[in-house]
């Protein structure tokens, strides 16, 4: 589908179940890889980024079975393969997280590795990431540019001790490390340099590690103490909903009013971007939670100025519901959004603009005045999941919204149209 056209809202009710984390998809089904014995993974998310993971893990000889939303995995003991002789050639679109776990767990396997991606994942450093690999002596090496992909990675192990890693980019490069540690030959000490970024992120990676057996001590911010060990399958594991998909709805029933409850994440998720709905309390609405539900209802939304580090995902929700509040909205603190799926900053300002919103553009983030009223516009979305879904609560401003490659939200979140529709109490169609 070229574009989807979403007419106006009025408000959106209801209860909506939203699909498996994909940062908890993708970690859980290299970890269950790695490890002795066969674990099943359940409400496992079906999106391209974690079908991509799945055919490069098959591809690497790994037992996967299918049912249903259930996948059962049986692990490969610490090492990941190439088959036979050849070079293992992994195509993995802009699936980050998948590249960046992949490019750690290689060193440790056997045989020749080739990963690349589409157009886009070869403009996203993986430099950090490389680099602290080689300090551990893998043998990677860029195939076309330094500090993108393509890789080719051929596995001859890491020899453990310390290591310095930049994770101001990405928090990714920090979990793919970390992931990759508990089988290097000797206990890895693990220093984060640069600007922290996105520690819910490394928590989530820390205790999904756990579940698999190995403990990772965390004295300080900066330093992360990974043993020597190596994983066991848990036997089963939840997948718990998607936290940052749940924000487009608990934003959306900020601002029509709901209540909408999103069921699948509540006070016992992991996932750090279930402090999206403290920001949506600070900007007005009212929240309610449970062990694995959440609940919102809107008031009369004002403006913020927060440091949205810690949430960066669901920060572009911000972005969105800022359309609907008082007085402006500062994010600030999300210059990692720069080397996403694409440069996140100056692609929300150019969108916002079209709806009718004054915007400044900063290095890590933008200051939102919304418009006294919204225009309708055709939003470009820049193969950005994200994009395509925060930009349908433009429906709710009275206003027809038009989204152009609406499909792109298969990377996450198939189904999300069909749900944002079914908690509608006004009309939405794809004409």
């Amino acid at each position: 589908m070229d574009r989807l056209r979403l007419q106006p809202v009025a408000n959106v009710q209801g209860e909506v179940r939203v699909p498996g984390s994909k940062s908890l998809s993708n970690r859980l089904l290299l970890l269950a890889a790695l490890a002795e014995g066969e674990t099943r993974l359940e409400h496992l998310l079906d999106s391209d980024d974690v079908q991509r993971m799945l055919v490069a893990l098959e591809r690497l000889g790994v037992g996967v079975t299918r049912s249903g939303d259930s996948i059962t995995v049986r692990g490969a003991g610490g090492a990941l393969q190439a088959p036979g002789n050849d070079i293992a050639e992994l195509e993995l679109g802009n699936a980050g997280t998948a590249v960046r776990p992949l490019t750690a767990a290689l060193t440790l396997g056997s045989g020749r590795f080739r990963l690349k991606g589409d157009p886009r994942m070869h403009e996203r450093p993986i430099a950090p990431l490389v680099s602290a690999l080689r300090d551990l002596g893998a043998d990677i090496h860029y195939l076309e540019r330094d500090g993108f992909l393509p890789l080719e990675i051929t596995g001859s192990g890491l020899r453990g001790g310390d290591v310095t890693i930049d994770g101001s980019l990405s928090s990714q490069f920090v979990s793919a490390l970390m992931m990759a540690a508990p089988l290097a030959q000797a206990p890895v000490t693990l220093h984060r340099s640069g600007e922290l970024v996105s520690d819910p992120y490394i928590e989530i990676t820390r205790r999904c590690m756990a579940r698999f057996g190995v403990d990772v001590a965390w004295p300080d911010q900066r330093r992360l103490e990974i043993p020597r060990a190596g994983y066991r399958s848990p036997g089963i594991l939840a997948v718990e909903g998607d936290a940052s998909s749940a924000s487009y709805f608990l934003a959306a029933a900020a601002i029509g009013g709901g209540p909408v409850r999103v069921l699948g994440v509540g006070n016992e998720s992991m996932q750090g971007d279930v402090a999206f709905a403290e920001v949506l309390e600070a900007m007005g609405a009212t929240v309610r939670r449970g062990p694995d539900w959440m609940e919102v209802a809107g008031g009369e939304l004002r403006g913020i100025d927060m440091d949205l580090n810690h949430i960066t995902d669901a920060a572009m929700t911000i972005a969105t519901t800022a359309l609907f509040a008082t007085g402006p909205t500062r994010i600030r603190n999300v210059g990692n959004w720069r080397v996403k799926e694409t440069d996140r900053i100056a692609a929300m300002a150019r969108e916002l603009r079209k709806v009718g919103a004054a915007v400044m553009e900063y290095a890590d983030g933008l200051l939102i005045r919304p418009p006294a009223a919204l225009r309708s516009a055709s939003i470009h979305t820049y193969d950005d999941h994200r994009m395509a879904m925060c930009f349908a609560l433009v429906a709710l401003g009275g206003v027809a919204v038009t989204i152009e490659d609406p499909d792109c939200v298969r990377k996450t979140y198939p189904g999300f149209f069909q749900d944002f529709a079914g908690l509608a109490v006004r009309g939405c169609d794809t004409t």
